[in-house]
């Protein structure tokens, strides 16, 4: 019998208000968002409307909105879609966000309605079966106006396997993590091993490539957030730089900037960012 976890749903509901603050706080979570917002600052056209897709809480959602974005925020956890209700208000920008329960893989828009498209932090990491990805990212394209971008980030297999490697956790089951990316229950059973996170399937960099590709959009570049510095995801790992002078963490954050673009750190990312055309 597979040991009990909560499917994604649940796990955000449960996460709750730590998917807002996990961007803010640590290192890692700021090397991800800034890294991100970097991405989506060069490649959003100057207005519009944009969806954000499995968007949480809300971070990507208010900081779109406060550049003049008109937003429509989809995510399927109740608490998550309350809590983006909640942070849009207290941060003034509830009157351009629109936020709705829904899929990934059924976003319940037009075709092309959307000026740019965002599906960021991994929701396609968490739809196990390869034809549930498929049909998300064919959403994705599906609904973007044609030359429009589509914006979207995901767990990174090698990325998570180095970390597991340097913290000495779970080690037994990498061999098969590496042949088949779905870190699930029913591996966590084969090992007896606890589940801490939900369902993931984690990616190479060529495989989100071919995912997106084969849904129609044309994959301009697909880089690492937290890069180099994706050891940090680690709470041990973090208290080395826990006390680093001003000057120390931005030469931190210019290394990992500056190397992000590489392909072999891009695939040794936790997370992972692919921007595509439609």
């Amino acid at each position: 019998m597979e040991k009990d976890r909560p499917d994604p749903r649940e796990f955000y509901d449960s996460y709750g208000r730590d998917e807002w603050h996990r961007l803010e706080t640590g290192i890692d979570g700021s090397l991800e968002f800034e890294a991100t917002t970097a991405t989506l600052r060069e490649q959003l056209p100057a207005d519009g409307q944009v969806l954000d897709a499995g968007g949480g809480a809300g971070r990507y959602a208010v900081w779109l909105a406060e550049r003049g974005y008109e937003v429509t925020l989809i995510d399927l956890s109740k608490r998550q879609t309350e809590l983006a209700r909640e942070y849009t208000a207290e941060n003034g920008v509830s009157e351009a966000v629109s936020v709705v329960r829904g899929s990934i893989t059924d976003l319940g828009a037009d075709d092309g309605s959307f000026d740019a498209t965002c599906c960021l932090g991994g929701p396609l990491s968490h739809l196990l079966e390869k034809r549930q990805r498929t049909r998300a990212a064919r959403e994705l394209q599906r609904v973007t106006v044609p030359d429009g971008p589509v914006f979207a980030s995901v767990i990174g297999l090698l990325g998570f396997v180095q970390l597991y490697l340097a913290t000495g956790y779970q080690l037994e089951l990498l061999p098969d993590l590496l042949d088949h990316g779905n870190y699930d229950g029913r591996l966590l059973t084969k090992y007896d091993d606890e589940q801490p996170f939900t369902d993931t399937h984690l990616f190479r960099k060529d495989e989100l490539k071919a995912l997106l590709s084969k849904a129609g959009l044309t994959v301009e570049e697909v880089v690492g957030l937290e890069g180099l510095g994706s050891l940090f995801h680690d709470a041990t790992i973090r208290k080395n730089v826990a006390e680093l002078s001003t000057a120390e963490l931005d030469a931190l954050k210019d290394v990992v900037r500056e190397t992000n673009d590489d392909p072999v750190v891009t695939d040794l990312s936790i997370h992972m960012l692919a921007v595509s055309r439609v």
